[in-house]
């Protein structure tokens, strides 16, 4: 069990408190107070106040609601960060991303749309808009889909 003093360090903002390891799956809603690393896979909704990490083995699909994201493996779906997303040299990310700052290595596979803007909440409030609805990037990535397999 852990003391006060190691509680206070899991407290505190910015800590890596939460980790999806490799070979777990998680599907649902997941909310956490800072940041989180995941190298397992996650189907659903992340909200983290602070990073979201995904290692080399890690997949997510669903929506993340983050401050930054390091995508080093897999991600389909949305992301909308107030801060900085970098996408490793090996990682791939399909669908829409709204974020401040954007770093892609070489190496990495990019397939969707990108917005960004200065105001980082302001894309985040953009994202929350028309729930239900199909987004620019889905449709852009269902396109592409369409497309790959008609040939």
């Amino acid at each position: 069990m852990l003391g006060k003093n190691e509680m206070e360090d899991y407290e505190k903002s910015g800590d890596l408190n939460t980790f999806v390891g490799k070979g777990s799956v998680v599907e649902g809603v997941v909310k956490v107070q800072s940041s989180l690393r995941i190298d397992g896979r996650l189907k659903g909704q992340i909200t983290s106040t602070e990073s979201m990490v995904i290692g080399q083995q890690g997949e997510i699909e669903g929506e993340a609601r983050v401050k930054n994201a390091v995508v080093g493996g897999r991600f389909k779906g949305k992301i909308f960060a107030t801060g900085k997303v970098t996408l490793e040299a090996k990682s791939t990310f399909y669908g829409e991303l709204k974020t401040s700052k954007l770093v892609i290595h070489e190496g990495a596979v990019f397939e969707g749309v990108c917005s960004m803007s200065d105001d980082g909440k302001q894309l985040l409030a953009e994202g929350a808009a028309a729930p239900g609805k199909l987004s620019l990037g889905e449709r852009a990535v269902a396109a592409r889909q369409q497309e790959a397999q008609s040939r």
